[in-house]
């Protein structure tokens, strides 16, 4: 296990003191154990960075608590230069997260802890401020707490919260209360959408608030229902007197469609910069640094024919025609204005990721930085670039990147040492395409001994394996002796319009014969054992696992995490009702696509051991989907209870991901077993689970 910092440091929560006090300063070692699950999941995460004006560069890390029931957040000051390690800035047990730097050089962060004064609300998140020397302080709270979005240039902030249906920030507080107190948790649906990812739509109405300086709050968006804002991405302009908003509207047959408005900071009127229609929304308004642009991703509306495509953008706000940015194969991730007028993107390339940047102009780009996958762009004044750079082998790590430099990585918590394999990018061709993927083999691999295979499907479908995952990591199951095979089949991203419309809409035979290929093309590898294999997929890839076992018994064993089983059921249940329905239709409307592609018409072909993961809370992929599949194997199970192979992990408290450290250990101890089980022969799972 890692070494706590606070065996390092002088903990002064609740309150914080910026001051180079002596204390702070961390030695961390690198992880390297990867049989340690437990510890590996408690190395910590690098989740933001911001710059100041002065050069500062400022940290979010995550760690987990004592007990690994939750991903605590504190802020870090890393070296710019790259020369000293880096120092804690903040200490207590509700975490800090968000840091962003005023203009005066101060620090604001948020956080949920104890406000010492007792004007914050507990247990929600409020803005602080630190200042360059002395104590944080509460800058606002609000009752549903607050989310810090942008800063402007005299200190103004955008900030979101929430209020109950037909309130106001003034009351909302004492019908929070009432409702509480009367146990009250009805919520009245008037149309769709009604629930996203994990939580509910309907019984909170986001608001968009100014700041001041001083804390106080005013209400930009008075009068809007619960869908308006709901999935809103804004921005404020530098001199605070623009709001530039996603504004999100209800059209018939269940649909939303998301355009641009712009809010007058002192009046309250509400323009209409880009409005949506059926061929394209808008999403991610950012305003350039001297206020005359305004960045917005534009999103073309998925056809059973067409996935979407993202556009970036460029507005000029006084008027003229928008400039599109030539990202070539990239897919957008992150955005950041420079100081000069430019425009930087990060985003997926060739099972890889790069920084692009955009002359407003002409939409011409050129590359900044490549060979991994950069986020939490971070540009300073001098035109030094700060960000968080990972790949498939090494976790996000702090970098500095300028022009007539590769990117130097910053001294600070979470660095992972020596891997238990090696990693090699592996192609083959497919009727004319070029299908690649990571390939991890265990360093003990060899002719006398090859390692047996794992075969692993990506989700999305609009994805790709060329990123660190915390939930998903290959070196967990390379340190147990299995290689791994990460292919990028088709919609994959970073490949372009082509790369993400093959295969659509989700043709599960399509990425199958693509994954099957490469994973043919690497078996006869001495250092691989082709006779005992696993196949696993989270998402759309459970949705491919579920489809795969149905249609072949090559794989030894199948681990399936929210996946989709039964299409009809889940078109209608997802949180993305709209979209799917759109795409797929009805399924007498197109009967054959049904009954080739939804998983559940093949039940009575399984014949591989299968592990079913899913979370309670999933509404992308309801747990509806796991329960059904969970029947149909349990009842067509042709033998005695008892000889059955198939099992279910039920992660009650989980939504489309496994985010609590301590489930994290039980689900990957459970992946790793049951395919120990099945493909080496290993003793089963006990009923009850040891971890």
């Amino acid at each position: 296990m890692l070494p706590d910092p606070a065996d390092d440091v002088a903990p002064t929560s609740p309150a914080d003191v910026r001051e180079d006090d002596g204390h702070g300063c961390t030695g961390f070692s690198d992880f390297s154990d990867f049989s340690d699950i437990d510890g590996f999941l408690r190395i910590p995460r690098l989740a933001s960075i911001a710059t100041g004006s002065d050069g500062q560069v400022v940290a979010a890390i995550q760690e987990a608590d004592e007990n690994g029931a939750k991903l605590i957040s504190s802020l870090w000051e890393l070296d710019p230069a790259g020369d000293q390690p880096a120092r804690r800035l903040t200490f207590s047990t509700s975490g800090e997260s968000a840091p962003v730097f005023a203009p005066d050089g101060s620090l604001l962060f948020s956080s949920a802890r104890p406000d010492p004064e007792g004007g914050a609300e507990d247990d929600t998140s409020a803005i602080w401020r630190l200042p360059r020397t002395g104590e944080a302080q509460v800058v606002a709270s609000a009752a549903a707490g607050l989310t810090l979005l942008a800063v402007a240039d005299d200190g103004q902030m955008l900030a979101a919260t929430s209020v109950l249906p037909g309130g106001t920030l003034q009351d909302d507080a004492e019908r929070r209360t009432a409702r509480k107190d009367a146990k009250q948790t009805t919520i009245w649906h008037t149309g769709m959408p009604i629930r996203q990812w994990d939580h509910e739509i309907g019984d909170q109405s986001r608001r968009l608030v100014l700041v001041s300086p001083d804390g106080d709050l005013t209400d930009l968006t008075p009068v809007v229902g619960t869908v308006t804002l709901y999935a809103a991405s804004a921005d404020l302009s530098p001199d605070a007197s623009t709001v530039a908003t996603s504004w999100t509207q209800r059209v018939r047959g269940g649909e939303t469609r998301s355009s641009i408005a712009l809010i007058d900071t002192a009046t309250l009127r509400r323009t209409a910069l880009l409005s949506a229609d059926e061929e394209a929304q808008y999403s991610t308004p950012l305003f350039s640094r001297d206020g005359t642009r305004l960045a917005v991703i534009r999103s073309t509306a998925s056809s059973p024919t067409d996935t979407s495509y993202s556009r970036l953008d460029i507005h000029p706000i006084g008027g003229g025609e928008p400039v599109t940015a030539q990202l070539g194969d990239l897919s957008i991730g992150d955005l950041a204005w420079t100081e000069d007028g430019s425009l930087l993107v990060a985003g997926d390339l060739h099972s890889s990721g790069a920084v692009l940047t955009i002359n407003p102009s002409t939409g011409a780009s050129r590359t900044v930085a490549a060979d991994g996958v950069f986020s939490a762009l971070a540009p300073a004044a001098d035109g030094t670039l700060f960000a968080l750079r990972n790949d498939v082998g090494t976790p996000s790590r702090p970098v500095r990147i300028t022009a007539d430099a590769a990117p130097r990585e910053l001294p600070a918590p979470g660095a992972v040492g020596a891997l238990p394999g090696t990693l090699e990018w592996v192609e083959t061709d497919v009727d004319g395409i070029t299908v690649g993927g990571w390939l991890c083999v265990p360093a003990s691999a060899s002719a006398a001994e090859p390692a047996p295979v794992m075969l692993w499907i990506h989700g999305g479908p609009h994805g790709s394996y060329n990123a660190w995952s915390w939930r998903w990591c290959p070196w967990l199951a390379v340190e147990r002796g299995y290689a791994v095979l990460m292919p990028d089949p088709a919609m994959s991203t970073g490949y372009g319009d082509a790369g993400l419309n093959r295969g659509w809409p989700r043709l599960p035979d399509v990425v199958f014969r693509e994954c099957e290929t490469l994973f043919d093309a690497v078996l006869p590898r001495p250092e691989l054992d082709a006779t005992r294999t696993a196949m696993l997929g989270a998402s759309f890839g459970g949705f491919m696992a579920n489809w795969i076992a149905g249609h072949t018994g090559r794989f030894d064993a199948i681990v399936t995490h929210a996946g989709l089983w039964a299409l009809d059921q889940q078109h209608r249940t997802t949180d993305a009702a709209a979209s799917k329905m759109r795409v797929h239709r009805h399924e007498d409307e197109l009967p054959d696509w049904y009954r080739a592609y939804s998983p559940h018409h093949a039940l009575g072909s399984i014949t591989t051991p299968m592990l079913v993961t899913h979370g309670n809370r999933d509404y992308r992929v309801p747990v509806s989907e796991a329960l059904r599949l969970w029947w149909d194997l349990v009842s067509s199970w042709d033998g005695e209870p008892e000889t059955m192979p198939h099992r279910f992990l039920q992660l009650t408290s989980e939504n489309h991901w496994v985010l609590t450290p301590s489930n994290a250990l039980a689900w990957n101890q459970a992946v790793l077993a049951f395919c120990d089980q099945h493909v080496l022969g290993a003793e089963p799972i006990p009923e009850v689970l040891p971890w």
